[in-house]
């Protein structure tokens, strides 16, 4: 992945969105940046002569496919995709509505199959080329008030370990990011839709804990910008990682559930052994 590249972002209108594509262009890159209100993409990033900024509702397969058109239209093709547009739907399980988990699930894991099936066509012809996929520490471990959240990110974990054994044949890569917590706008009012049920036993919990996730807004430790360069660097190198724990705090999470996963897989293995037809 040496030498100037053409990208693709999604979600580049706020957010880390904005944070990548403003890195990938320092680097010298072509950047196709997207977003569903594409003035709001522009007044984030501003004007650049290595940027093409295009409309991009990331759950609507035909705007993938017409970003994708302009893309190779304008630069002649796409060496790495970023999918990174998102929100929030925080709330305990029972509370989230049945519209909005799957609106969850929609945006986070559908959204980006649908950008990657428009790419993916032009990464096999070229024989190359990298797919970014920004996954979350709650794509390895779940966590209270994040169940549809995690379940779609765990999706994502699983789609795109499975599709890296898929597309390796032709060239093409894949990598997962997990951040920690980041000073972005994902707990903003704008990326974030509470539980709309209301259950009394949950009511004190749900009180205290919504509470607290817009108490943390702004105050994350994570810098986004510097998540962005990390991206630009990994993306430059010939063997760039399947996995990149992004932030202390992520390193420690995946640790500690790698050591759970042992001690679960080890605490019943005579049992667990014993589970296959006996010899004849």
């Amino acid at each position: 992945m040496n030498g100037k590249k053409v990208w693709l972002v999604t979600g580049a209108g706020r957010g880390m969105g904005v944070d990548i594509v403003k890195a990938a262009l320092a680097a010298g890159h072509d950047v196709v940046a997207t977003g569903r209100d594409v003035e709001k993409v522009r007044n984030a990033i501003g004007e650049h002569g290595n940027l093409l900024i295009v409309p991009l509702d990331v759950t609507s397969p035909a705007d993938a496919d017409a970003a994708v058109k302009a893309a190779v239209q304008k630069f002649g093709g796409i060496d790495v995709l970023v999918n990174n547009a998102g929100n929030f739907y925080g709330g305990f399980f029972e509370e989230l509505s049945s519209a909005q988990v799957r609106s969850q699930l929609e945006t986070l894991l559908f959204g980006p199959m649908n950008v990657t099936r428009a790419v993916l066509p032009v990464l096999r012809k070229q024989r190359s080329g990298l797919i970014v996929s920004m996954s979350s520490v709650a794509g390895i471990t779940g966590l209270v008030f994040c169940s549809a959240y995690a379940a779609a990110k765990f999706g994502i974990e699983g789609w795109m370990e499975s599709l890296a054994q898929e597309i390796a044949p032709f060239g093409v890569r894949t990598m997962l990011v997990e951040p920690g917590f980041f000073r972005t706008d994902l707990l903003s009012a704008e990326s974030t839709t509470y539980a709309e049920l209301s259950i009394e036993d949950y009511a004190s919990r749900t009180a205290e804990t919504v509470e607290a996730w817009k108490g943390m807004n702004g105050k994350q430790g994570g810098d986004p910008a510097k998540l962005a360069a990390a991206l630009v660097e990994l993306a430059a190198q010939d063997d760039p990682p399947a996995r990149f724990a992004a932030g202390a705090d992520a390193v420690e999470a995946l640790e500690a559930k790698a050591n759970i996963l042992l001690a679960q897989a080890d605490a019943h293995r005579e049992l667990s052994s014993s589970l296959s037809h006996s010899s004849e």
